[in-house]
């Protein structure tokens, strides 16, 4: 890992043409002040996604690195590999839709830093979207399965489905991998004992292309996925450390 690097940020996108150079740019403006960097996966994109990416790149966006999938795997998939590859120290995640604001990291990163030295440091901060920029249908479904879910995790966020995370590499890397993972990122938190905290963020209206990665389909596969975590958190015990005894 690259110490010089203290936040990469991983924007996984599949034919998102349109909405990533603005999104880039955003970013680099938020984040002026911060050593960090920008990975963005080519989910198996059909359009130029991945030709307005290059462009990015040779007009100077030094810090932009790209990744590329062959056939989409999923926004799970593709935010793990960015991690894996990824040389800093804190990871944020954003969709690449444009829907989250760049524009929230820095408040989220003031956060950590505040309780870096603390015997119980943050290690996850969840975006809430307190006012979502979504269509009916889809606030709908994600009502359904934000209840549902709720109610079997007790994971303490409102919107776990929400892009804009920032969350601990180490911390990262310790959650089991699997498709659809990213939307319980908190409840797989809160399994290893880990501090975690909601902070409210802006949500905004797609401007370009049309959602991805499902509606109402996403929300019932994401049922089986939902009593994967509960029983992952009922067999749990890592809610406790060992002490270590001195002679």
């Amino acid at each position: 890992m690259h110490n010089s690097v203290f936040l990469s940020v991983l924007i996984p996108a599949k034919n998102e043409a349109g909405n990533l150079t603005t999104l880039l740019n955003e970013v680099r403006a938020a984040l002026a002040d911060e050593a960090f960097e920008v990975i963005v996966v080519d989910d198996g994109s059909t359009d130029s996604t991945l030709a307005e990416l290059r462009a990015l790149k040779q007009t100077g966006y030094t810090s932009l690195r790209i990744l590329q999938h062959d056939r989409s795997l999923g926004q799970s998939t593709s935010v793990y590999h960015a991690a894996i590859l990824a040389r800093g120290h804190w990871l944020a995640t954003l969709d690449g839709d444009g829907q989250n604001d760049p524009a929230d990291l820095p408040g989220m990163l003031a956060l950590v830093r505040d309780t870096d030295q603390h015997a119980d440091p943050i290690k996850l901060v969840a975006g809430h979207r307190v006012s979502r920029q979504d269509s009916a249908s889809k606030r709908w479904a994600s009502r359904l399965a934000n209840g549902l879910r709720q109610h079997l995790l007790k994971d303490a966020t409102p919107d776990t489905g929400c892009g804009i995370k920032l969350i601990e590499r180490t911390a990262f890397l310790k959650l089991p991998y699997f498709d659809h993972m990213h939307r319980y990122i908190p409840a797989l938190i809160r399994r290893q004992n880990a501090r975690m905290v909601v902070h409210p963020v802006n949500h905004r209206p797609r401007k370009s292309g049309v959602s991805k990665y499902g509606n109402l389909d996403r929300a019932l596969v994401g049922i089986v996925d939902l009593f994967g975590v509960w029983w992952l958190i009922k067999r749990t015990r890592l809610d406790t450390t060992p002490r270590e005894v001195e002679a």
